[in-house]
């Protein structure tokens, strides 16, 4: 199974999307709410170099925003 990992905040409205998908598809995944978690923050951006959410990363694949094609090639191809 893919180890997902998303960086969100609570009023980002794509990360919510992106949550909801998630569970649709019975996948389980780590949030991380950059809004307060410092460490977190800057582990995005050091992945992204941007500060644009949700930050899904999806076995180290990075995808910026809910993209839902995306993640669906990602996970189940």
């Amino acid at each position: 199974m893919a180890i997902i990992k998303i960086y969100t905040t609570p009023t980002c409205v794509f990360c919510k999307t992106a949550k909801e998908y998630f569970k649709s598809k019975g996948l389980t995944y780590t949030e991380y709410d950059v809004s307060t978690d410092t460490d977190k923050q800057k582990e995005m951006i050091d992945k992204t170099g941007q500060f644009s959410i949700p930050v899904i990363d999806i076995d180290g694949k990075i995808i910026i925003g809910f993209n839902k094609s995306k993640i669906d090639e990602y996970l189940f191809s």
